[in-house]
């Protein structure tokens, strides 16, 4: 009878170790490469795509009358002269502007067109979201070399209730087209000043900051 109730209790415990084991997993996912707090090279990012709301100058060279400054509307698309409801989201400025100028050659010969994006925010794909216990949870336009440390200096850092070294970053890859999760030191990084916590973030990264249990 002693035998089989030790016997019970340390199955008991061994469970019991397994299970705490697993949670200690799986609060620690896979971990992304470190970055420096300041790159080491400088260099441009992907080509910017035309967001909602984005305010853009389109100009047409020797023919000022038909360009103009606009900003694209909620569901995507401008209105310049002559054009009507040319759609400009998901476009590269040098893709809406190649459009522009195959519409406007219906009216004169060999139009030069440009386009220059004033104000941005940029398509969803490529903001960085913070949300979450920081102080200021706010969608951010991506910018090249961004890193972590970045991205929470905008927000303004951690809220008194974050949990800053449980805090998740969701990315999603476009090789697999699948959502990959990482796992972010940001309490390490922000409160203990730990250069290896901060890492390079990419256009259309989710960061998610959970609440201290306690």
């Amino acid at each position: 009878m002693p035998y089989t109730r030790l016997s019970r209790l340390l199955a008991g415990s061994a469970m019991l170790s397994l299970a705490l084991s697993g949670c200690a997993g799986g609060a620690h996912g896979p971990q992304l490469p470190p970055a420096s707090f300041v790159a080491m090279q400088e260099g441009p990012g992907e080509d910017y795509v035309i967001g909602p709301l984005d305010e853009l100058t389109v100009f047409v060279w020797r023919n000022p009358e038909l360009g103009a400054k606009v900003q694209v509307r909620p569901d995507g698309r401008i209105t310049t002269p002559l054009i009507t409801d040319m759609p400009a989201v998901g476009k590269t400025p040098k893709m809406l502007a190649d459009d522009i100028t195959l519409q406007l050659s219906q009216y004169i010969q060999d139009p030069l067109v440009s386009v220059i994006v004033n104000k941005f925010a940029g398509t969803f794909s490529q903001q960085v979201r913070v949300v979450g216990a920081s102080e200021k949870p706010a969608s951010l336009p991506y910018r090249a070399n961004m890193t972590l440390l970045d991205a929470m200096i905008s927000v303004g850092g951690l809220n008194e209730y974050a949990s800053g070294n449980r805090a998740k970053l969701i990315r999603f890859d476009k090789e697999t087209g699948k959502q990959k999760e990482f796992s972010i030191r940001l309490g390490d990084l922000l409160k203990k000043g730990d250069s290896s916590a901060n890492v390079m973030l990419m256009p259309g990264d989710v960061i998610i900051i959970p609440e201290s249990a306690f």
